[in-house]
């Protein structure tokens, strides 16, 4: 990948991950492909429009997961957190807040406001 297309990657949110809307430096920015090679082979891209720029802690965590898993893993992590016996502990001391989160991603959002001037 060259240098200006891994910045065309880093400005399509404007130097924020495309997963969880954290601003990130470019230095730090890791590319993820949306479609996974793994998971498609035939409909995989190695184009801009198959690239999104990702923090370490997304990418980790999306890994070789196609938009749908990825989604899934983070809207059933507040029940797996809440299994853990510390963090009933800090919930029942208000110590930390485990809610819900709504399902959508910071570049699902960031379309929708785009959308929404262009109407």
């Amino acid at each position: 990948m060259t240098k200006a297309q891994r910045l065309e990657v880093y400005n399509k949110y404007d130097g924020h991950c495309a997963y969880c809307g954290k601003a990130i430096e470019y230095k730090d920015m890791q590319v993820d492909h949306i479609v996974p090679k793994r998971i498609d082979r035939y409909s995989y891209s190695d184009d801009i429009k198959n690239k999104n720029p990702s923090c370490r802690r997304c990418n980790h965590y999306k890994r070789a997961h196609d938009l749908e898993v990825f989604r899934t893993l983070l809207l059933t992590l507040h029940q797996r957190v809440r299994d853990i016996y510390i963090c009933k502990v800090a919930d029942d001391y208000g110590i930390i807040m485990v809610e819900p989160w709504d399902g959508k991603f910071y570049f699902e959002m960031v379309r929708e406001i785009n959308d929404k001037i262009t109407d």
